[in-house]
């Protein structure tokens, strides 16, 4: 059996570039059981050993202030890895060596790769690795994790540690006298009741009640209340001597000892400092151009419209391919299969339904290619970095940023994850109203009916009709969280305190993994939840149809009009030969049964079953220009934000004269005399503001601890969007702004 080899590391340490390095294209993406975050795995061969690679969660700390930490260690507790390769940064030791202590104090087989050696020697720091592994106890392999320098040497260094299968004795830092006395009373109490010991060191268990982890005293408040409350009581005594007497608590004495065993390592002759004062290419030096208070946000903003270029100028010929297959598709299946519902349901609903949202995966790709360049270089971090005065003024936490960029701030995200980001956040109403405002975001859902939109109505200016709608999506993020933080969930803001990865050049091979994951995510989200909730609004749409006296009245209308004209003519447009030209009676016979037709195909889709329902909200959204066709297809997007192309995809084609006619969504929306620029940019602004999907809103939910704040989110939202619609439907209109 192939030995478990997990890869740890501090966030921006390069920890998911070595994973990529490792396993290639053998890996696979999931969610670790119970929880959303996000599970790497992979297999690494090299003459003829195999292992297996498991990415855990970037983390700074094993104690449990965020979900990410609670699960990596859980899995470093359960699953036992043979050995954990801790990914740390040559330029940022000190910092990144914080997590290693922690593995060596749980007694947990390590070894260090230090990463990005180069970065470091241009800083002008030298390492001497040997004697740092001699000092740590433990194999130090230096590494570049972008151009797989030493990773041969690292994976043969962590397969020695496996085959040896030795245990490592924990290591034991002193604390000062008053931590270090209740920590030997604790560790005795607790090995004397068998205290969680099966799964935990005694010592590790007394250091994380000093530490007050939540986790752990929850899951010994259950086992052995008794115990417990002693235990807490202890730590609680401690912290009050400590704070009259050093004016500090256990957890930050603890820190502060960890540190300071850190600093006498270094100081043996570890690190020596060459300073270059010409470091032409330092993140220091390029920091104070990107980062500056003026010219930063500029550059920022001019980075996001140029994503946006390369966007939409690069995938247009690609999205125009995909258009031509799936419009030659339809006309292969219209002239293949027989008249019925099977038909119908592969054109209208499959190939026009999901056939509109696959359009666009060369769309989808070249922005997660774009995202995924920002994000490796190291310069998405200095974009949250520059929004942290901005959201401080709307009373979010810095840290709301990324939450806000992994759900689409600049685009292709998704909202599900952005709100799990929060549980970073320390503060709750900080974290609450980060968590009802993430949805605003530009989310990957949303990208398809920005994209069809601006291409149709505003094709001259689609990057720029993007980079507003971004802006739009940000601005009304911030006020409606300035609105949330000044009523109903009022409170202070706290500080925030972030580190700057370094710049680097990112890898070919890291973009084109990160590029596909992100777009086969989107393409399987396409064959599956989209094709099934397209199936069923199908059905809605096609469902009850129309009663008999209603079909008999059409067929004898169209009866009545084939008996008005010459038998000549009835017979030339029967056969149907395209290659002849129809005549002057035959033409007027086809465009008379083509109005019938027409009439028909609509009559049956406003007495369908979602016809119905979006008549019935007619009254209501005509104050925003919507009909019932487009309430159709935003009743779908409750369920997932892609569907409201694929539902006017599958509504126009059922109501079309011709539903088997390859006619793109497009050119049927330009052809329409009630769809209008200004229509769509009320659309934009609609879908851009109403209910999360679904799936956010039970994410909402759990996050927050209440439904009551899900069904807020799905209320609050949906009436800003439809009030702000209304308001640029009503005066576009009165102003006669954006007309066909």
């Amino acid at each position: 059996m192939e030995p478990t080899i997990a890869l740890a590391g501090n966030p921006n340490s390069g920890k998911t570039t070595l994973f990529n390095a490792l396993t290639g294209a053998r890996q696979h993406v999931g969610n670790y059981p119970g929880v959303t975050v996000e599970k790497k795995e992979g297999t690494y061969i090299s003459n003829g050993c195999k292992m297996h690679i498991v990415d855990l969660p970037g983390t700074y700390s094993l104690t449990a202030y965020s979900l990410e930490e609670v699960v990596a260690r859980d899995f470093l507790v359960n699953s036992k890895p043979r050995v954990v390769i801790d990914i740390v940064d040559a330029s940022n030791l000190e910092r990144n060596l914080y997590l290693a202590i922690q593995f060596l104090e749980m007694g947990i087989p390590v070894c260090i790769a230090l990463n990005m050696i180069d970065v470091a020697q241009r800083r002008g720091i030298e390492i001497n690795t040997q004697k740092l592994a001699t000092l740590l106890g433990v194999p130090v392999v230096p590494t570049i994790a972008r151009n797989g320098q030493g990773k041969r040497e690292l994976m043969e260094t962590a397969a020695q540690i496996a085959q040896q299968g030795k245990e490592l004795r924990p290591l034991k830092i002193s604390y000062g006298d008053d931590v270090d006395q209740a920590l030997v009373e604790m560790e005795a109490a607790i090995t004397a009741a068998d205290f969680l010991t099966d799964t935990y060191r005694a010592r590790w268990i007394a250091l994380k009640y000093m530490e007050n982890d939540e986790q752990i005293m929850a899951i010994g408040a259950r086992v052995n209340p008794a115990l417990a409350a002693t235990l807490t009581a202890r730590v609680r005594k401690v912290s009050l001597h400590l704070q009259e007497t050093l004016d500090t608590y256990p957890e930050a004495m603890i820190a502060d000892q960890r540190y300071g065993y850190i600093k006498s390592i270094l100081k043996q002759g570890v690190i020596q400092r060459h300073y270059d004062q010409n470091r032409l290419y330092s993140s220091d030096r390029i920091d104070r151009v990107l980062t500056n208070r003026f010219i930063g946000p500029l550059i920022m903003l001019a980075v996001i419209a140029g994503l946006y270029h390369f966007t939409f100028t690069y995938s247009k010929t690609p999205v125009g391919w995909l258009e031509s297959f799936f419009g030659w598709l339809g006309d292969f299946m219209s002239a293949h299969l027989p008249d019925g519902l099977l038909k119908s349901l592969l054109i209208s609903g499959v190939i026009d339904g999901v056939g509109g949202v696959i359009g666009f995966v060369p769309l989808i790709m070249y922005m997660f290619f774009g995202i995924s360049i920002l994000e490796d270089s190291g310069y998405l971090a200095r974009v949250a970095f520059m929004l942290d005065r901005v959201f401080r003024t709307f009373g979010l936490h810095g840290s709301s940023v990324m939450a806000f960029i992994v759900s689409g701030g600049i685009a292709g995200g998704c909202a599900v994850p952005g709100v799990m980001a929060t549980r970073t956040l320390k503060s709750p109403r900080e974290r609450l109203a980060t968590l009802l405002t993430v949805p605003f975001m530009n989310c990957g859902a949303k990208l398809p009916l920005f994209a069809l939109l601006t291409a149709t109505f505003f094709a001259k200016h689609e990057a720029a009709i993007m980079f507003a709608i971004t802006v739009g999506a940000w601005g009304g993020a911030l006020l409606v969280a300035k609105f949330l933080r000044v009523t109903v969930i009022k409170g202070a803001s706290t500080p925030f305190v972030m580190e700057l990865p370094p710049y680097r050049w990112p890898t070919f091979k890291g973009l084109a993994i990160h590029t596909w994951e992100r777009t086969w995510q989107y393409i399987k989200k396409a064959g599956t939840v989209i094709l099934g909730i397209s199936i069923l609004l199908w059905a809605m749409m096609t469902y009850p149809g129309l009663p008999a006296s209603k079909l008999q009245a059409y067929a004898q209308r169209r009866a009545a009009e084939i008996s008005a004209f010459p038998s000549a003519a009835v017979l030339e447009l029967e056969a149907g030969a395209k290659s002849v030209r129809l005549s002057a009676a035959a033409q007027q016979l086809k465009q008379r049964l083509a109005a019938i037709d027409a009439h028909q195909a609509e009559a049956r889709l406003r007495n369908s079953l979602a016809g119905r329902i979006g008549i019935a909200l007619e009254s209501v959204s005509r104050w925003a220009g919507f009909d019932w066709r487009t309430n159709i297809a935003l009743i779908g997007g409750f369920a997932a934000k892609e569907v409201v192309v694929s539902t006017l995809g599958t509504a126009y084609s059922l109501g079309a004269v011709d539903p088997e006619a390859s006619v793109s969504l497009s050119q049927t929306l330009a052809q329409d005399p009630f769809w209008t620029p200004l229509l769509a940019v009320g659309l934009i602004v609609f879908t851009m503001f109403y209910s999360p999907c679904f799936v956010s809103v039970v994410c909402i939910s759990r996050e927050s601890g209440s439904w009551k704040w899900g069904a807020f989110s799905v209320a609050f939202n949906t009436l800003l969007a439809f009030s702000l619609a209304t308001l640029i439907f009503q005066v576009g209109s009165a102003m006669g702004f954006l007309a066909k």
